[in-house]
């Protein structure tokens, strides 16, 4: 749980701190994405870990501060999206596995259709990790578009003994990006951590034409606990004048599962001096760590192929009583 009240997120006043992007792309790739933590005291070293991915597999970077991070290590090709947890001393990293380097830019040729699943890797110490096993397997139709399977972005939440394993999935093209992002939203709960998923029957969440910052697909959720409620931080994507755009959403709820709009937590343009955030602001993860709580997330700079790289940067409340 966030030791942090519903109002208390609302309120929150978020800066961009100079030191920003935290981390760009390196060795030929184009992107650096959907980051992952784990705070000093949520882990067995007393340091911060952040695991991510380039275009070529997941990677590991630990750090002293959260800021400053050290290449500790890629953990796996063909893997993407990653969410590390620590739970009873064990770590469980889930991800999106996806198929090889070639068949990906087959697809991207639009020659292939793309497919992937949820997977996991544990750990006694992140650094080494064991074969990999799939928890969540293609089973429903929604998940599927044109020749394409996709189940992506899972991010793991647990209460009352059931592990709730949230995930994106189907694609919908972006026409100026040239590649796809996940339509729909759903879960999948088992009482075992590694095994025995069940998929919710339905998306819960949809594109929405009537909402401005939804109305071409879904992107992916990440979902708290407060004090008081449930908040989950959603990248929609969405047109907008002849544009594609992604901004960070926040969402609350009374029952962890249906959730109400709040505000726009972080959105193209609205800091100064932040090209590499022009355009798309994407995958986020929300740590707390003493009085401070920080977003941290991913954005891109322009549409274009060649152009655009993605960066990850952070925000910061240091305000938290």
């Amino acid at each position: 749980m966030l030791d942090i009240s519903l109002n208390e997120l609302k309120n929150a006043e978020f800066v961009l701190p100079e030191k920003n992007p935290i981390l760009k792309p390196f060795d030929r790739s184009f992107v650096v994405a959907d980051p992952s933590l784990l705070t000093p005291d949520n882990c067995h070293d007393g340091k911060w870990h952040m695991f991510f991915h380039t275009t070529f597999g997941v990677y590991h970077f630990d750090s002293p501060d959260g800021i400053s991070f050290r290449n500790a290590g890629k953990v796996c090709s063909r893997a993407m999206r990653p969410n590390i947890n620590y739970i009873d001393g064990k770590y469980y990293l889930f991800y999106e596995k996806t198929r090889s380097l070639f068949a990906n830019a087959l697809n991207v040729a639009g020659l292939a259709g793309w497919y992937s699943e949820i997977y996991c890797r544990e750990s006694d110490d992140l650094y080494n990790f064991g074969a990999e096993y799939p928890v969540i397997r293609h089973t429903k139709d929604f998940e599927a578009s044109k020749k394409c399977v996709a189940l992506s972005n899972p991010f793991l939440f647990y209460e009352g003994g059931v592990y709730r394993l949230w995930y994106s999935c189907a694609q919908t093209y972006i026409k100026d990006c040239g590649f796809s992002e996940p339509t729909y939203i759903n879960y999948a709960e088992s009482t075992d951590i590694s095994s025995g998923y069940v998929t919710n029957a339905n998306p819960v969440i949809s594109p929405d034409a009537d909402n401005p910052y939804l109305n071409l697909c879904s992107g992916c959720i990440k979902v708290y606990k407060l004090k008081d409620a449930y908040a989950a931080l959603q990248n929609g994507i969405y047109e907008r004048d002849g544009h594609s755009h992604s901004a960070i959403m926040l969402l609350s709820s009374q029952d962890g599962v249906h959730f109400t709009h709040e505000k726009i937590l972080i959105e193209p343009g609205m800091y100064e001096n932040a090209g590499w955030m022009q355009q798309y602001v994407y995958a986020s993860h929300m740590v707390r760590y003493g009085n401070e709580l920080r977003i941290y997330f991913n954005a891109r700079n322009v549409s274009d192929m060649l152009r655009g790289r993605e960066c990850i940067g952070y925000v910061t409340d240091t305000n938290l009583r």
